[in-house]
């Protein structure tokens, strides 16, 4: 029997536009895990970064899908297993963004066990999201802010944030995940008051949309 091959040629056409079209019409479901630097405390639902973020994606061309936004204010990497990752693993996402540890170095929560936390929470994330679509965030320094020392307990707030985020950074560069360094920027809320909520305390919505800036790329590297 003679091979046709011109139908052999556009079976396979017609397979491959087919898998661009699903690859294309696919949904990203995103899930931010965080604090209140990831709910945005200070600014609206509509001013958060990862509010803006989605809307920046699917502008952008991936359809994204902002699932929800599980974190709260005042949530340490103990709070955030027990009341985030149970979400996490019910709505199952397929992109991730993760910022957290201001509330464990605030409330003296021991290095050790800071660092134990992170390497649960990324273990329990990366056992749903295989392709490593987890975008880790630095913790900002919250002391240069106006009320930002009563909350240092007499410690060098940007000694204790620098060296917990050292530990981010580390487990990025192991783990092979974007890093999104937000350090240093965040020190500017110290010099332009625009950059800080009402509360003295908070990045206002300003800052958090300066934020966005930085995390745009680093998603749309991991969506490609």
């Amino acid at each position: 029997m003679k091979t046709n091959y011109r139908n052999v040629f556009l079976l396979v056409v017609l397979m491959t536009f087919s898998n661009f079209e699903m690859q294309t019409n696919k949904i990203v479901k995103y899930l931010p895990l965080g604090d209140s630097y990831t709910i945005c405390t200070g600014a609206n639902e509509d001013e958060s970064w990862p509010k803006i973020l989605t809307e920046h994606l699917n502008k952008a061309n991936f359809k994204t899908t902002l699932l929800a936004n599980p974190a709260r204010n005042g949530y340490t990497t103990g709070q955030l297993i027990d009341r985030e990752l149970p979400i996490f693993k019910t709505l199952k996402p397929d992109f991730v963004t993760l910022l957290i540890g201001v509330n464990d170095w605030v409330q003296e929560v021991p290095i050790q066990k800071f660092e134990a936390n992170l390497k649960y929470i990324l273990n329990e994330i990366e056992k749903v999201i295989t392709n490593k679509k987890i975008i880790l965030i630095t913790i900002p320094d919250f002391g240069v802010t106006p009320t930002g020392k009563m909350y240092g307990g007499g410690r060098n707030i940007e000694k204790g944030i620098s060296e917990f985020n050292d530990l981010i950074k580390k487990e990025a560069k192991q783990r092979g995940l974007p890093l999104v360094d937000l350090f240093e920027l965040s020190q500017k809320m110290g010099q332009d008051a625009t950059l800080v909520a009402k509360d003295g305390l908070h990045p206002s919505a300003k800052e958090y949309a300066i934020w966005e800036t930085l995390i745009l790329p680093k998603a749309i590297k991991a969506l490609e």
